[in-house]
């Protein structure tokens, strides 16, 4: 198997979700229902961002958006690199990326009348 070929494969995993699988995903799918920490992580499709950067993108305090980093990075969803002072956040894998991208386009297409599409 080529690396592309394991990239693509890594794409779908067609195995029928265990007990733990199945409380992790509903876990990861918590993180995305609250509108704040879901803003978040949409910043950080466009690459990893600081602290500073999202409480500036967002509005809110940098003592909620500390909080809501800290329930992300707990429920593995994102991951943080420190570089002295300095933390920078961002989204844990593809499939985190992805879920995030059709998260918000589903809502485009509710929000804007625009028809489904496969």
């Amino acid at each position: 198997m080529t690396a592309a070929d394991e990239t693509i494969a890594s794409l779908d995993h067609p195995v029928r979700p265990d007990a733990d699988r199945l409380r992790h995903g509903a876990v990861i799918f918590a993180m995305l229902g609250e509108p704040t920490r879901l803003e978040l992580l949409w910043l950080m499709t466009e690459g990893p961002q600081t602290v500073t950067a999202l409480v500036d993108a967002v509005g809110a305090s940098r003592t909620s958006v500390s909080q809501h980093l800290a329930k992300l990075r707990h429920a593995g969803v994102v991951d943080v690199v420190r570089e002295g002072r300095t933390a920078r956040y961002s989204l844990r894998g593809g499939h985190v990326e992805r879920l995030v991208r059709e998260g918000l386009n589903h809502a485009d297409h509710v929000v804007s009348g625009e028809q489904p599409h496969g």
